[in-house]
């Protein structure tokens, strides 16, 4: 089979040098994976991640005139999400709302929001005072 862009193959590490490694890939071709398509982050030393005649899964880049296969180790392992929307069943959606009247709903909101306010304001005004309950207390210590 042909190795053609946009493939995802699998080869051989055949020889690591200081701005790559040389892959051998199906069919008796050989690839470079540059040293920034090794993997997603800073590499010193390309021997810290791979070694000679170790297989690796390749994305080919591209091919140029000469011949020369450019290819990715990291693009070859990136997972591509899928951009299907999620369907979402409105009926079961509206029955978890209906679980009481709106009335209902809107009181206990109040008081929660209420509750959730009075909690804010006691601890902001500890805060303003330096901790203490009054404003005298400061003054007599």
């Amino acid at each position: 089979m042909p190795i053609e862009e946009g493939m995802i193959v699998d080869g051989v590490v055949a020889n690591i040098t200081k701005f790559g490694a040389f892959v051998q890939l199906s069919g008796g071709k050989t690839g470079l994976v540059h040293i920034s398509e090794i993997a997603d982050t800073y590499i010193k030393d390309i021997n810290s991640y791979l070694k000679e005649k170790q297989s690796v899964r390749v994305k080919v880049l591209n091919i140029d005139r000469d011949g020369k296969i450019n290819l990715s180790i990291k693009q070859a392992q990136t997972i591509k999400k899928s951009t299907k929307p999620v369907e979402i069943d409105w009926q079961q959606e509206f029955k978890k709302t209906q679980n009481g009247s709106f009335e209902d709903r809107l009181s206990k909101f109040m008081k929660e929001s209420e509750e959730r306010l009075q909690e804010f304001m006691k601890n902001r005004e500890s805060k303003r005072s330096g901790g203490y309950s009054r404003k005298g207390d400061i003054a007599q210590r």
